[in-house]
């Protein structure tokens, strides 16, 4: 995939101006996102409000505190790389909390006692030791990125469990399924947000890479150890009492 988008970014027409530095894939970019955007309209979407309508909000809750838990000792080691050991303190309590206290991670018994989840990933790393983010792209299926992310997200995808402790078909298939879930779910949290978003917008496109690029941003800065910015992009299920 790396290659692939160094030798797009190589070869396309950059338009003049300041979109072209700032977004100099943008044709490419575009129509990957007319394509999620299409994807998201007729199967996405639809799945995930039929996800929240059948499954309870308890259920959904145990799910999602799943899936973070797994991605606890990535984002340990992340944290480590990055330097940021107070974080890495954090993410170890947590991922031993939510293990034993929680059911094996259905229940955040670390959030409710007082440790929060912290952000940890692999393109965050790269930033941190300085690497460039290279151009904006936009991936299939995972959406707003940029080269040196997309080089992150293989990365993550291949050290969190299942697919670091396991291999064969079956477990690829676990794999996929736990990704797929992880998406339905995500989605399902921010049905309210996005649609209000693509309502409101002028340009569906220019609007959701600028929020995706400062919630990013917020995050890069606390992979270097400053105080993150506020993210525009709000979980409506975190603002319930």
């Amino acid at each position: 995939m790396l290659v692939a988008l160094l030798s797009v970014a190589g070869c396309a027409s950059v338009p003049a101006g300041e979109r072209a530095r700032d977004d100099p894939l943008e044709p490419l970019n575009r129509a990957v996102f007319g394509v999620n955007v299409a994807l998201d309209d007729a199967v996405i979407a639809p799945v995930a409000r039929a996800y929240r309508a059948a499954i309870p909000e308890p259920v959904r809750d145990a799910i999602r505190s799943f899936v973070d838990n797994l991605a606890e000792p990535r984002i340990f080691v992340n944290d480590v790389l990055q330097g940021r050991f107070n974080a890495a303190g954090f993410t170890f309590a947590r991922f031993f909390a939510n293990t034993i206290a929680g059911a094996g991670g259905l229940y955040d018994f670390a959030g409710t006692h007082g440790l929060p989840k912290q952000t940890g990933d692999f393109g965050q790393t790269l930033d941190a030791w300085g690497f460039d983010a290279g151009p904006y792209v936009v991936l299939l299926f995972f959406g707003p990125s940029n080269v040196r992310d997309t080089v992150g997200l293989g990365v993550d995808l291949a050290t969190t469990p299942p697919a670091l402790v396991a291999n064969g078909h079956a477990d690829r298939l676990a794999s996929a399924i736990l990704g797929v879930v992880d998406g339905i779910d995500l989605r399902a949290r921010n049905l309210e947000t996005l649609d209000a978003i693509k309502a409101s917008s002028l340009d569906y496109y220019t609007h959701l890479k600028s929020l995706a690029n400062q919630h990013r941003a917020a995050q890069l800065r606390e992979g270097r150890g400053l105080p993150a910015a506020p993210p525009d992009l709000v979980d409506p299920e975190a603002a319930k009492p």
